[in-house]
């Protein structure tokens, strides 16, 4: 238990009580002063002086005493002035109270070419921004940041968010090209996984342009997540690895929960394979198609085409390509559908 004990009066403390003293001593009549005035009021002489010698003791006591007090409140209060002024320590949010921000700024920061994630290192949400939000739309992110007050920060990302889907090669569907991530299997049957904005943009798919069919949707979930279902319908080869387009391939042996910071790499049919590291989990990302949560953040690079192509780390599958900003050339961020949600959403397992 801690204990005040009352503070030295500095300087200018003494000072003033010396002040004090002094006016008060000041105050109290001079024995001849009040021999003079007996005289007037017809007082004897002898008497008066009595009784200044009897008075001035106390009244010049009180006036130490007045002082003295006014000096030892003014230090009393000045102690706990300097202890009110102390600043605390800083408090760091929950992750609740960071999970319940991001939430928030999910709601009210909602604006296509932003997204939302939770920096627990930093304690913060961070916000970024494309650049396409301007004007009225960057106000009304950096207004909900600001309600937020320290738990939240806005960042601006290059280049545009967007989901990468192109024309090209690879898995080709009415008019898009996309690129198939995991071979799974359901019920015993042959599938794959892809993107879920590829999965809503055909409903079936070939592996070359005007190719035969190999495969249809099933099912597809974009906006919200971004993952697709397709289901073989020809004989064609689908072994649980990924193409490392240097003629070999990484079996796949398992899924896997991405972590902050894990070394990773991507394998898509527009730029092939690109290494980076995870920045974020349960990213929000607002495209202009709508908003998909739980995401995976990273550095690698991706470019249209490469959606739904498959991120891994060693014999792990990680996550499947939703988008990003950015290109290959100038960097950017990619972001990725989770392989166990998917998986557990759809039913299915690695084979």
């Amino acid at each position: 238990m801690l204990s005040c004990a009352p503070r030295r009066p500095d300087g200018t403390l003494v000072r003033q009580l010396l002040t004090w003293t002094r006016r008060a001593v000041a105050a109290v009549p001079h024995e001849s002063s009040r021999a003079r005035t007996s005289t007037t009021t017809g007082a004897p002489p002898s008497q008066e002086v009595g009784e200044l010698n009897h008075s001035r003791i106390p009244r010049l006591r009180t006036a130490l005493a007045v002082a003295g007090a006014a000096a030892l409140a003014t230090t009393s209060l000045t102690t706990h002035s300097a202890g009110a002024a102390t600043p605390g320590p800083a408090v760091t949010p929950t992750a609740a109270a960071l999970a319940s921000a991001q939430r928030a700024l999910d709601a009210d920061a909602a604006v296509p070419g932003t997204t939302t994630y939770v920096d627990h290192a930093a304690g913060k949400v961070v916000v970024t921004v494309d650049r396409t939000v301007e004007g009225a739309a960057l106000v009304k992110v950096r207004d909900a940041v600001a309600a937020l007050g320290d738990r939240a920060t806005v960042k601006r990302t290059a280049g545009t968010l967007r989901p990468l889907v192109a024309g090209g090669d690879a898995i080709w569907g009415s008019g898009v090209r996309c690129s198939l991530g995991f071979n799974v299997t359901k019920g015993g049957k042959p599938y794959f996984l892809t993107a879920g904005h590829c999965g809503n943009a055909s409903a079936s798919w070939s592996e070359s342009q005007g190719g035969s069919r190999i495969g249809t949707t099933e099912k597809a979930s974009f906006p919200g997540n971004d993952y697709a279902l397709v289901k073989y319908t020809a004989t064609t080869d689908h072994p649980s690895a990924v193409d490392l387009y240097d003629g070999g391939r990484q079996e796949i042996a398992k899924a896997g929960e991405a972590t902050v910071g894990e070394h990773v790499s991507r394998s898509g049919s527009t730029t092939q394979v690109h290494d980076g590291e995870v920045t974020a989990l349960d990213v929000t990302v607002n495209y202009q198609e709508g908003q998909v949560t739980g995401l995976i953040g990273t550095t690698v690079c991706a470019e249209p085409g490469d959606s739904g192509g498959a991120l891994f780390d060693g014999d792990t599958a990680l996550g499947l390509t939703s988008g990003g900003s950015g290109d290959c050339s100038s960097g950017g961020e990619t972001f990725f559908q989770p392989v166990p949600a998917a998986l557990g959403a759809l039913g299915a397992r690695l084979p």
